[in-house]
């Protein structure tokens, strides 16, 4: 069993984007992530890097409002009863009444990148990023307060000691409006149970020795919850959250970068590197690639970042050269297209009048469902 993170650390810079990618994160630093949007096309990654003594010291400001939010670096998108809410570079946060067609920023109290969301409910919201942050909204989006933040910013300084290491969140879950988790860089794993007024370190449950990062959590229906992170290690819980089983019968060893329930139970598929997707029917015992081909018939190469289920059952998945999945299925196929702007996207939202919400490298944008089938 782990015992939980020290806060701070020797200096360790993971700076090399190696051919495995086992030290590619998502959203680690926004220089890193834009050299890798434009070195390689890989949304929302980039190497993780130690911040300087000063970093600790900067005081929180908020987020500059700016006419051009909705259309900068966006890296997840959720949906707050009929309202979307979008999260991304600069403390961007922006939401839309109408099915996407004008964004409005929210207030929000920091600057740091934003890496994911997530609603309980359709008023009550949580957003994840840098230096540990945890973001709350009870009014589906529209103001944002700080809920925690690395407390190892807050400590003096010493500046002959090691150097902090940036610990960026990665994903958020909720069991309800009180009980939800955030996991990040370095195997960091956080708890709350009264909606987010405390987190709890909670790294130590998970057996982690090696400080792997995660990378994504999500439920799975009818079985728990599912963690995927870097070196393709893959945890459980099938108490959802309380406690948690290492996999050991991997499907391959490069990094997750996502994972998605189904509408079934026990379902449950996770994607990564080079068109890396796999599918489990019993909850991680067993996983069987899914084939995913180009609409010329050849495998799939692009590396797959985000996406997940929406409420009718529709699974959407995208990634590096604009490339969009659509599965009605519950993930045994999708439909494979790669958009013609060949933008990085980081995140898609299947919506209910058969539009698609993209969110990546140029902001927000939508397209219709259809133009999958057209490909």
């Amino acid at each position: 069993m782990r015992k939980p993170c020290n806060w701070r650390a020797p200096f360790v810079a993971r700076t090399d984007l190696n051919a495995s990618g086992n030290y590619l994160k998502k959203g680690f630093s926004l220089s890193a992530l834009t050299q890798a949007v434009m070195l390689s096309g890989m949304m929302a990654l980039g190497a993780a890097s130690a911040h300087a003594a000063d970093v600790a010291e900067e005081s929180v400001q908020p987020a500059i409002k700016s006419d051009l939010a909705a259309h900068t670096l966006l890296v997840d998108a959720a949906v707050a009863g009929d309202r979307l809410v979008a999260v991304g570079s600069r403390g961007h946060i922006v939401y839309s009444d109408d099915q996407g067609k004008t964004w409005t920023q929210a207030n929000v109290p920091v600057r740091q990148l934003l890496t994911a969301v997530y609603f309980a409910d359709d008023k009550n919201g949580w957003v994840v990023g840098h230096d540990s942050l945890i973001l709350h909204t009870s009014d589906a989006g529209a103001n944002w307060e700080m809920q925690y933040r690395d407390p190892e910013l807050d400590q003096p300084i010493d500046p002959e000691g090691p150097s902090l290491l940036e610990r960026p969140l990665m994903d958020v879950w909720f069991k309800n409006a009180n009980t939800g988790f955030a996991i990040g860089a370095y195997g960091t794993f956080l708890r709350t149970d009264d909606g987010g007024k405390t987190w709890e370190d909670r790294s130590y449950d998970i057996d982690n020795p090696d400080g792997f990062h995660y990378n994504a959590i999500t439920a799975v229906k009818g079985a728990g919850l599912m963690l995927a992170g870097e070196m393709g290690t893959l945890y459980r819980s099938p108490d959802f959250g309380d406690t948690w089983e290492t996999l050991t019968d991997l499907p391959y060893d490069g990094s997750w970068f996502g994972a998605s329930g189904t509408s079934s139970d026990n379902v449950v598929l996770v994607w990564g590197l080079r068109g890396n997707m796999f599918r489990s029917t019993d909850f991680g015992d067993t996983w069987e690639q899914v084939e995913l081909l180009t609409p010329n018939n050849g495998p799939l190469e692009a590396t797959l970042l985000g996406g997940g289920l929406s409420g009718d059952g529709k699974l959407v998945v995208v990634g590096a050269g604009g490339v969009v999945l659509s599965s009605t299925d519950g993930g045994n196929s999708f439909d494979v297209m790669t958009r013609p702007d060949r933008i990085a996207l980081a995140s898609a939202k299947a919506l209910g009048d058969g539009e698609l919400l993209l969110v990546g490298q140029h902001g927000v944008a939508t397209m219709p469902a259809s133009a999958l089938k057209a490909h």
